[in-house]
């Protein structure tokens, strides 16, 4: 696992050359998705919006920003979380209902994004106990900056971009972790021949234990394929490896989340993560993408 996060660091650090190197032999006609002079005051035209990317399904998000002026929505219908317990932490079990991102694109490069936790059930049961302890209510809002800086124009095989983000205590009782909390995230995708695309992520955080009263860094790698069978369907499968320094060990999931093209600006998905190892919560999702 340290080999693999090694592996991914050395690539995130060669790229902005990469992208140097890109700009530099960038043709000097504007390309069909070119929307450098359009900003969220003047729009991309609706015939000139690029192909529907959206970070969801998976745990790996993509690099692609949303068309300068356009709204995209992209949101669980359901999500159900189940967590094991420990002997250090307790049994969990999550509902998330209309968990929405909300995105704006304001450049030609960058997108604005609020996350909107509507509505989220959660239940814990200590180890030794046969009692669970109930909260529910609306989550904590994170808002999110996300720039490209490689590829965002689809000309080329490689794309590549940051996520910066904080998240702010807005939830009510249980539901929300009671401290800001903030983190990076570092997105690449390569697009091989016309119907797959390897997709990579690293993402770290600074998280809060609300029970513990203490601070944590979060590490999460993740590596992605997605396959397309024709316009319409997609299937993704993704390897997914988060690692923090307050348990101190690895988790492990396989993610697999078909997809649904309904439209340009609609996609439909839905899938499920599956646990690799013990004490790793399984999760099970619907959800959709619409742009504006």
């Amino acid at each position: 696992m340290k080999h693999f996060v090694t592996l991914l660091s050395g690539l995130l650090l060669v790229l902005p050359f990469a992208a140097r190197a890109q700009d530099d032999n960038h043709p000097k006609f504007p390309s069909p998705y070119d929307s450098a002079h359009f900003s969220w005051r003047k729009p991309v035209p609706h015939n000139r919006l690029r192909p529907l990317r959206p970070d969801r399904p998976g745990t790996t998000e993509s690099p692609f920003t949303v068309d300068a002026g356009h709204f995209q929505l992209e949101t669980d219908l359901t999500r159900l979380i189940n967590e094991p317990g420990s002997a250090e932490d307790p049994q969990q079990r999550s509902w998330h209902v209309a968990y929405a991102l909300v995105k704006l694109g304001l450049s030609r490069k960058t997108d604005l994004q609020v996350e909107l936790p509507l509505y989220a059930a959660q239940k814990q049961r200590p180890e030794g106990t046969k009692e669970w302890e109930n909260s529910r209510g609306f989550g904590d809002v994170a808002v999110r900056i996300k720039h490209n800086f490689l590829g965002d124009d689809q000309e080329g095989p490689l794309a590549a971009s940051v996520v910066a983000f904080v998240r702010v205590p807005t939830g009510a009782g249980g539901v929300s972790n009671t401290r800001p909390e903030y983190g990076i995230i570092l997105p690449v995708d390569l697009e091989i021949g016309e119907t797959y695309n390897l997709e990579a992520q690293l993402e770290t955080d600074l998280e809060y234990d609300p029970e513990g009263a203490q601070r944590y860094v979060r590490i999460m790698p993740s590596v992605a394929i997605d396959r397309q069978f024709g316009k319409k369907l997609g299937l993704l499968l993704e390897g997914a490896f988060p690692w923090n320094s307050e348990q101190h060990r690895w988790h492990a999931q396989l993610n697999v989340a078909p997809t649904f093209n309904v439209t340009d600006n609609f996609q439909l998905d839905a899938g499920t993560h599956i646990a690799l190892n013990t004490r790793t919560q399984r999760e099970y999702f619907v959800g959709f993408t619409v742009r504006y």
